[in-house]
């Protein structure tokens, strides 16, 4: 069996009416790789703090692409047993927010060992910026404040660093090679541009995709970030790339 994660900075393109989303083509992809007609899909919006806006607009758009839709509240208490409501859905979505508090609330109600046993179970965890981050060993976050700071906690589903948003925010790129080149985060990480994101099958980067097609030359990418004898060396990945 094939373990699935997909790690974005996206996942949402607009809707027909303002302040609305569809799935964009990546959660799409994800989403034909459960192999089933109906898929059920289970919202985690924690690092957002459970926004209930969030979640209204998320039932919409995944109830448009023929999901049966459930989530998982950690505020003001579980809204359901984690590891029923993670292994009992076909795909996971984590959001954006804060990767921090995630972490440590994941962690306190047993979240962070539900989904890695629903991942390990065939269950494909997805997620957008917070929801990248958390699948790895760590890398930049805003979850303090206006300066990025490092994040080093993360769950390792796969283990590598992350970087989320790396072209649209300046301070990211040039964090992430710092953090990398001082030892602070391990020595090869990952990285998508805003409306890509990584496919990874087992614990391998296997492609590179986007929530809508671009121009691979000169659209946003992918970058393979790596700590070599020269220093730090960035591999930028066009959309569309296959890894293995």
């Amino acid at each position: 069996m094939i373990r699935r994660l997909l790690a974005t900075s996206g996942g949402f393109v607009p809707g027909p009416v303002q302040r609305s989303y569809r799935v964009g083509d990546m959660v799409l992809e994800a989403l034909a790789l459960t192999g089933k007609t109906r898929p059920r899909v289970c919202l985690v919006e924690t690092a957002s703090g459970d926004d209930s806006a969030f979640y209204a607009a998320l039932y919409e758009a995944f109830n448009v692409a023929g999901c049966d839709v459930t989530d998982l509240r950690l505020f003001p208490q579980p809204s359901g047993d984690p590891e029923e409501r993670l292994s009992g859905s076909d795909l996971v979505w984590v959001g954006g927010g804060s990767v921090a508090n995630l972490l440590v609330l994941w962690r306190l109600h047993g979240v962070d060992l539900a989904m890695r046993d629903a991942w390990e179970a065939g269950t494909i965890l997805a997620g957008v910026s917070a929801g990248s981050l958390c699948w790895h060993q760590g890398g930049t976050t805003d979850s303090y404040g206006p300066t990025l700071r490092p994040v080093t906690n993360g769950l390792a589903l796969v283990p590598y660093a992350n970087g989320v948003h790396y072209n649209s925010e300046a301070q990211r790129r040039p964090l992430l090679h710092q953090l990398i080149s001082e030892g602070v985060l391990g020595p090869l990480a990952f990285a998508t541009d805003d409306h890509v994101g990584i496919l990874y099958e087992n614990d391998q980067p296997a492609r590179v995709v986007s929530d809508f097609p671009v121009d691979p030359h000169s659209g946003p990418g992918a970058y393979r970030v790596e700590l070599t004898a020269e220093g730090v060396v960035e591999t930028r990945w066009p959309v569309g790339t296959v890894l293995n």
